[in-house]
């Protein structure tokens, strides 16, 4: 929990020039960290923004200022959109196949489904067709993951 505060305050700190945090005691003995005086038992902790780190730059803003060395190797523009075409192609094949293989599953799992005998108790199906639909998720997350990487092509 306190870790929690702390982000939440210490993110709340980032934002501002100058803040002024509170570490106060409360009536269950535990502390709470607020930016205003909760009771008498408040003592100042932070005043200031000498205390406050400011945020990292994102890695894309750095990659934009940091210029390729003199020697690195680059990709022409009709190479790229080749390897860019090869990938979109590899991918929509990995999509049919999972496609395909989400219909069997789904297939296997209803066919599991129809088989239960009349002795066998609900939790005991349960567990039976427990693989079948993991496999039928595994499949479906596969596919979504792949038409993630489609739409994330140039």
């Amino acid at each position: 929990m306190k870790k929690i505060l702390l982000t939440l305050l210490f993110s709340g700190l980032a934002a501002s020039a100058q803040a002024t945090v509170f570490k106060c005691v409360v009536e269950d003995g535990s502390e709470v960290f607020s930016n205003r005086r909760i009771g008498k038992s408040c003592k100042v902790i932070v005043i200031d923004s000498d205390n406050v780190l400011p945020s990292p730059a994102s890695k894309q803003a750095n990659a934009a200022k940091t210029p390729s060395p003199a020697g690195f190797p680059k990709v022409s523009e009709d190479e790229q959109k080749s390897r860019d075409k090869d990938r979109k192609f590899t991918l929509e094949q990995e999509l049919a196949t999972e496609q395909k293989d989400l219909e069997r599953a789904k297939k296997d799992l209803s066919d599991q489904e129809a088989l239960r005998p009349k002795s066998e108790s609900a939790q005991n199906t349960s567990e039976r067709l427990q693989p079948y639909r993991e496999r039928v998720a595994r499949h479906e997350r596969n596919i979504a993951a792949i038409n993630k990487e489609l739409v994330n092509l140039k």
